[in-house]
């Protein structure tokens, strides 16, 4: 009953959408009980939905956004690399852009998107966004700012989307800190005296320091979004507009960013929406979603025709109780998630349940870990402490309930051998139902594509034989 009436309304006046996101905030903040302040997502989260075990397609930036603004898993949408490095999509239509233009949306850039979506502009192969913001620098004080200003004008009045992407809270270089969370030279520094660093690094003065600047980038973020939230409260266009805040993926710290653990696949996704909507009322959802889900679900929401290449699955049953949001499997039985490059050629799939979790990588020895993790103390502390010196098996094989961290392999054990095997089928059957191209051996770069030197077989050399490949085993 409430779709029908929302496809009466949307015929009318339709909502706007915002869609908020950062860089390597994976799920950092008080509504998923991190130690950190930040009171406005807080806020948010009581008036919206939480989406307590949401994840990305993939732990690489973007990748991870091409999926979700595709609805389409990495490697079916074309973007197996940084967009900033020669990857792109294959086909510029297949996004939310050309979806929202169709329902009667202006589209919105202001600041960071990192799929090539600029590049696009003005060419007949992809849609011109109506509106570009820029501006060249993609840190909160410049984009944040920018986009309020264009909230407060008279052409927010018109039905529109809007994206606004932040640089915060990614590593950034400061002159004489080359290692430390600084996005602007008068970025704060957090204190380390209080706080404790994720459960799988050491907690050490370095490992303590790192967090503490990262939680100060984070608080930075909420002050940033909450400049937003109050644009849209003094100007009414909260009561008619859809709001999505997410990440592409985990923190940029050892075995988290670049890992396909839930350390780097976690992400924060939260939405809220006018009150006609089920957006509302502080509802906390623990099934298991995935980025590529929101797009078919703004599509209910807004009343209109899924795209035929959407492969992800509407949440909306997940929120007006059709569907048990306690349940983890209840809208998936297994998600998938994937790396191909980042800094490096890095290759792994992976599969989730809601018990457990596979990996399995197609590369191996020696490591591409020191080029795909950001430079940091906490990287620094960890090659000091042996870290180049630890073999990556082939395949991982976690017990989430037992081993929440993702510290026991148990690939090898007897007892588990069923599970393994049944993984690894469903993982090899996923692989060849969306054309992976792993099947077909290494990946090799786009033409002008650009890789970090790390000492891994290159992609551009023959398919690897043997143990070091073998699709029959995928």
């Amino acid at each position: 009953m409430w779709l029908d009436m929302a496809r009466y309304v949307i015929h009318t006046m339709p909502p706007n959408i915002i869609y908020l996101h950062s860089h390597d905030t994976g799920r950092m903040i008080s509504p998923y009980g991190a130690a950190v302040n930040t009171p406005n997502l807080h806020r948010f989260a009581e008036q919206g939905v939480v989406f307590r075990q949401a994840f990305a397609a993939a732990p690489t930036c973007s990748p991870s956004r091409a999926a979700l603004l595709t609805s389409m898993m990495p490697h079916q949408a074309g973007m197996l690399g940084l967009a900033h490095r020669g990857f792109s999509l294959l086909d510029y239509r297949k996004t939310w852009l050309s979806v929202f233009r169709r329902a009667g949306l202006r589209t919105v850039l202001a600041g960071l998107e990192h799929v090539g979506l600029r590049e696009r502009i003005g060419r007949d192969d992809g849609p011109a966004l109506d509106i570009d913001l820029g501006p060249a620098r993609m840190d909160i004080q410049r984009v944040v700012p920018s986009a309020c200003r264009w909230l407060e004008s008279d052409q927010a009045r018109e039905p529109f989307f809007m994206d606004i992407g932040v640089f915060e809270t990614h590593r950034t270089p400061r002159r004489g800190w080359p290692e430390q969370w600084h996005n602007e030279d008068d970025s704060p520094l957090g204190d380390p005296r209080w706080v404790r660093p994720p459960c799988i690094l050491p907690d050490t003065a370095q490992a303590r320091e790192d967090f503490a600047d990262f939680m100060a980038s984070v608080e930075r973020l909420d002050a940033a979004w909450g400049q937003v939230l109050d644009v849209l409260a003094s100007r009414g266009l909260d009561r008619n507009t859809i709001v999505i805040i997410t990440t592409d993926h985990g923190i940029a710290f050892p075995g988290m960013k670049c890992s396909l653990t839930d350390h780097g696949t976690g992400v924060l996704l939260m939405m809220r929406g006018p009150e006609d909507t089920p957006l509302g009322g502080g509802k906390v959802v623990d099934s298991m979603v995935m980025q590529t889900d929101v797009l078919p679900t703004l599509c209910d929401l807004l009343g209109v025709d899924r795209p035929r290449w959407a492969n992800g699955r509407s949440m909306l049953g997940l929120l007006d109780g059709s569907l048990d949001a306690d349940t983890s499997d209840s809208l998936h039985d297994a998600i998938f998630g994937e790396v191909t490059y980042h800094a490096a050629y890095q290759p792994m799939r992976g599969i989730r349940t809601a018990r457990h979790k596979l990996i399995r990588r197609f590369y191996h020895q020696p490591l591409a870990i020191p080029a795909n993790c950001d430079d940091s103390v906490s990287k620094n502390q960890w090659i000091a402490d042996g870290g180049l010196d630890r073999p990556e098996p082939r395949i991982e094989l976690f017990d989430l309930a037992a081993d929440p961290a993702e510290r026991c392999n148990l690939a090898e054990s007897p007892r588990h051998r069923a599970i393994r095997s049944d993984l690894e089928s469903r993982l090899a059957d996923w692989m060849a139902r969306t054309d992976d191209p792993l099947l077909l051996g290494p990946v090799p770069l786009p033409e002008g594509g650009q890789v970090n030197a790390t000492g891994n077989l290159s992609p551009n050399e023959p398919p690897m034989t043997g143990d070091a490949f073998d699709p029959s085993v995928v």
